[in-house]
Formats: C-alpha cells, sequence, structure tokens
C-alpha cells in the first residue's frame, strides 16, 4: 500500500510531459539562427556580384557628378594665363607712372644721342679719304705730304665731336646749348669736310665728271650735317617733354601752381644771379629747381629768354 505524502507535488500527467516538450521545441527552433539548405540554390555568383559592384559605382558616381567643385578649381593654364594677365596690368599702371615715364624719356634720350654720335663718327671717318685725296694735291704716295693728308680730316672731325658732344651732353642734362658761336664753329667744320670732298669731283673740276662719284664723296658730310642739325632739336624737345598725368606731381616735394608765375619768374632770375640756376636753362631744370609744374616752368623760361633778348 503506497502511503501518499501530503507536502510531495504530484506527478505529470503523459499529456502534461507531451505538450512541454513540444514548447521547448519550438522555443529552441525560434533562437537558432536560420541555416541555409545547400540543396537550395541562392543565385549570388560572380557576375552577379560585378554587376551590383557596377551599379553602386553608378550610383556614387552620378552623386559626384552634380557636384561643380572640381569646376571651381584653376587649371595649370588659367593661373599662368591670369599671372600673364596680372603682370600686364602692373606694368601697365607702371609705365603711366610719372617717374617711370622720366625714366623712359632719359633711357632713349641717351640711346638717340649715342646712336647719333657713333653715325657722325661713321659718316666723318667715310670723308677721310675724299678729304685726304684733295689735301694730298697730287703728292706721291708714303711721302710727306700724302701721309700728312690723311691727318687732315681726323682733327677736323675730332674738334667737331668736341662741339657736338658737348652740346649733346648738356641737351641731356635739360639745358640746351645753343651759343650762336658754337652753332658757327659747327658749321664750319661740316662746310670745310663738305667742300674737301666734294671739289675734285665737281664739274668743270674733274677731268671725267661722275655724277654717282660725286655723291658718293659728299655721303659722308651730308649725313654729318643732318645729324648736328637735327640732334639740338630733338634734345629740346626731349627737355620739353611733360612726364605728369594731367598735372601729376613727378617729385615729392612737388607743389601746386598755386604762386604766380611772375613771382616764381622773380626767383628764377635770383637763382640765376647767384649762380643756382645756370642760364638759359631748360623748362626741366626751371620745373625741379623751383619744384612747380611744367606749364608754368615754360612760361618762366620764356620770360627768363626775353629778358636776355
Amino acid at each position: 500500500m503506497t502511503t501518499i505524502n501530503p507536502d510531495q507535488p504530484p506527478e505529470p500527467s503523459p499529456e502534461e510531459i507531451e505538450r512541454g516538450l513540444t514548447k521547448l521545441e519550438q522555443h529552441v527552433a525560434s533562437q537558432a539562427p536560420a541555416s541555409s539548405n545547400p540543396a537550395m540554390p541562392t543565385g549570388e555568383t560572380k557576375r552577379v556580384r560585378q554587376l551590383r559592384a557596377e551599379v553602386a559605382e553608378a550610383h556614387l558616381l552620378a552623386d559626384l557628378q552634380d557636384d561643380d567643385a572640381p569646376l571651381l578649381l584653376d587649371t595649370p593654364k588659367v593661373r599662368k594665363r591670369r599671372k600673364a594677365a596680372q603682370e600686364a596690368a602692373r606694368l601697365h599702371e607702371l609705365a603711366q607712372d610719372p617717374q617711370m615715364r622720366a625714366w623712359q624719356a632719359a633711357r632713349m634720350r641717351r640711346l638717340l644721342v649715342t646712336a647719333a654720335l657713333v653715325s657722325l663718327t661713321l659718316a666723318l671717318a667715310w670723308s677721310t679719304a675724299g678729304v685726304q685725296h684733295f689735301a694730298a694735291d697730287g703728292a706721291a704716295p708714303w711721302s710727306p705730304a700724302w701721309i700728312f693728308a690723311w691727318l687732315v680730316e681726323p682733327f677736323l672731325s675730332l674738334a667737331l665731336l668736341v662741339v657736338v658732344g658737348a652740346r649733346a651732353y648738356v641737351g641731356t642734362r635739360g639745358q640746351p646749348l645753343d651759343d650762336p658761336k658754337l652753332v658757327r664753329i659747327e658749321w664750319l667744320f661740316l662746310a670745310l669736310t663738305l667742300a674737301m670732298n666734294a671739289w675734285p669731283y665737281l664739274p668743270l673740276v674733274a677731268a671725267d665728271f661722275s655724277l654717282s662719284r660725286l655723291v658718293l664723296h659728299v655721303l659722308g658730310p651730308i649725313v654729318a650735317v643732318a645729324i648736328v642739325t637735327a640732334l639740338p632739336i630733338i634734345l629740346a624737345a626731349f627737355s620739353d617733354l611733360d612726364h605728369g598725368a594731367s598735372g601729376t606731381p613727378t617729385d615729392p616735394t612737388y607743389r601746386s601752381n598755386t604762386t604766380a608765375p611772375d613771382a616764381l619768374t622773380a626767383r628764377a632770375r635770383h637763382l640765376t644771379t647767384t649762380g643756382e640756376l645756370p642760364p638759359n636753362a631748360g623748362a626741366d631744370k626751371i620745373r625741379r629747381v623751383l619744384g612747380c609744374g611744367m606749364d608754368t616752368a615754360r612760361a618762366v623760361r620764356d620770360a627768363l629768354r626775353n629778358d636776355t633778348t
């Protein structure tokens, strides 16, 4: 006989055990990861993966093409052109500066004076043979008279170059040297050179006149006359140049033209008597000494020249 203990729980029935096992299986099935069935193909081949990568790349490229940031960057060619444009603009601005214009004018003036003196020297050297033929007067070659005849043109040319060079240098300093005595000396030397070159080849003098020979021998003196005549005019034009832009001062100590021209003329006369301003000073020299504008300097220059006439 089995004794029943009231404190011991009753044993489960077979139905309760079956229901518990069923719930346990359902719980384990819900917690377990889904496993792929190797017998069922998924279709994830190499071609599928490659096409998926191409599609993803296309989507990214389409998004990036909408961004204009690369178009805002300067290419090396654009930067080179921009640099050249900025340099050209700065050079143009610098060319308008009065001091730069004055420097350019002085540089061009020196170049023209140098070229003129070189051309004058060559022209006088060209006429040396003609002068020697005139001075030798039929002397035998290598005789003393024939040798000394070669020295006639050089000492004439050197004397002429002294006068022309002095006038050219002083003219480049803004003070034209127009003394009548120097002008007469220049024309005397040039007339002598021209006459000695042309005389043996003139009609009724030459035994066999040839126009081409005459022109060839007077070419040097004619070029010399042209240079001596043109150089003072060119230098005077350079000395009268106004390097200011619309009255823009070219010197830090520039004064406005508020002072009456009469007062500036009186001051220029005083500076001339004291030796601070040379006689026959050019407009540029007066402008720098008085610190006035170029137009006023020209008026003062004309007033000073009227005093001497």
